[in-house]
């Protein structure tokens, strides 16, 4: 009998790698904030936790530190936009900068880095929103393909948002 193999990706593979390392969740951001970015691309990536009881965002990742440092927490008002990504787990394209004007009270930070669209894929565990990759780029650099790429590598930063500081 003839079987087909098909070859693990090399993305995917080393952020699952990673996972294993003792330095978390370090090591595991760091393969997330390059695999994604070979495989779609941005220029600001950031990793978000959501607190459904206090309607806060926490900054657990940046790769820009500077103007986006970890430990950043804003509070997230009802809207189209939350209830896209949090309530029903849906990813956000924002095509332009006009896009992130009308959902981001930072989209002037945002432009000044030379990023003018946005992909915010949610991270999902038993039908809530956990947390959220967000990819910011140049103007219409994200499409519906970039958001069913970035469904793998999102659900594997489910470990980090689940686990104990302690472990």
């Amino acid at each position: 009998m003839t079987r087909t193999k098909v070859a693990a990706d090399p993305l995917l593979w080393a952020v699952a790698a990673a996972q294993g390392r003792a330095d978390q969740p370090e090591a595991l951001f760091a393969a997330l904030d390059q695999a994604v970015k070979a495989a779609i691309g941005h220029k600001l990536f950031t990793i978000l936790t959501y607190d459904g009881d206090s309607g806060e965002a926490a900054r657990i990742y940046s790769n820009l530190s500077g103007p986006y440092p970890t430990g950043g927490r804003k509070r997230l008002a009802p809207g189209p936009w939350t209830e896209a990504v949090l309530d029903r787990g849906e990813p956000y394209i924002g095509r332009t900068q006009d896009d992130l004007r009308k959902v981001f009270s930072d989209h002037e930070l945002i432009a000044s880095l030379g990023c003018e669209s946005v992909l915010n894929m949610p991270v999902r565990w038993r039908g809530r929103t956990l947390g959220s990759l967000n990819l910011l780029h140049e103007a219409g650099w994200y499409d519906e393909d970039d958001a069913s790429a970035c469904l793998p590598f999102a659900q594997l930063t489910l470990p980090a948002l689940l686990a104990p500081a302690s472990l």
